[in-house]
């Protein structure tokens, strides 16, 4: 790909943003995400299927910026996104916190796409568990 090819396809995009909300009450008691989980894309209007599941397939290919957040269903529980799992070669997820906040978000440029679908887990962080809960089902990026 030339640079003139990558600046086109660099022009007017905006990350995608991939939101996971959770019933902390309901993941805690089951020891599971299995169920408690519901994840939401800002890129319905490009393909993106599987909305306010666990297996939702976000539609990206090579160079999209995909950003992850977490909420908590109930008001007052606590969940964070404790890392995201997914092949090096494909994406490296990275920490970050919004500015004059503690809030965390993960962040990661799409290196390359795969129309059959690339899996990845969420680690979340719940209350006070010391261990993070693990998805089973896996979201997928498909290119």
């Amino acid at each position: 790909m030339t640079n003139k090819q990558r600046q086109r396809e660099s022009n007017g995009k905006r990350p995608i943003s991939i939101t996971a909300v959770v019933d902390c009450v309901g993941a805690l008691a089951a020891g599971s995400m299995d169920g408690h989980l519901y994840l939401y894309d800002t890129n319905r209007a490009g393909g993106s299927t599987g909305f306010g599941t666990g297996e939702l397939q976000t539609q990206a290919k090579r160079g999209d910026e995909i950003l992850w957040n977490v909420l908590a269903l109930e008001c007052e529980a606590y969940v964070s996104i404790e890392a995201i799992v997914i092949d090096g070669d494909v994406c490296e997820p990275v920490r970050k916190i919004y500015p004059g906040t503690d809030v965390a978000y993960w962040t990661g440029t799409l290196k390359k796409s795969d129309a059959e679908g690339i899996s990845y887990q969420i680690k979340f962080k719940l209350g006070t568990r010391d261990e993070p809960i693990t998805t089973t089902v896996a979201p997928t990026l498909v290119g």
